[in-house]
């Protein structure tokens, strides 16, 4: 930098250190539990137990959070809840 301003991004001035992050990796049964819960309410519901906004939500986060759990159990929670949501729509 020839005219004495700092980088935003920290590029060769050295005054910006960069901050490791530590890898955050989630407990895989935890995230099973929060999945049968989902799936459960979903299960238990006679039509749509969320705000279309939240329904919404939990089609794209369920599978989201579905990676951290081994293929096949991932695949198949998937097809259940996709399985319920459809249920639930059809039934509005």
């Amino acid at each position: 930098m020839t005219d004495g301003q700092f980088s935003m991004f920290g590029e060769g001035d050295g005054l910006m250190a960069e901050v490791a992050q530590p890898d955050i990796v989630p407990d895989p049964d935890r995230v099973r539990q929060r999945l049968h819960d989902i799936l459960e309410t979903a299960r238990a519901a006679p039509n749509v137990p969320w705000p279309e906004k939240k329904q919404r939500v939990w089609t794209i986060v369920f599978p989201n959070m579905a990676k951290w759990l081994p293929d096949d159990e991932r695949d198949q929670l998937c097809f259940e809840f996709a399985r319920e949501i459809e249920r639930l729509r059809e039934a509005a």
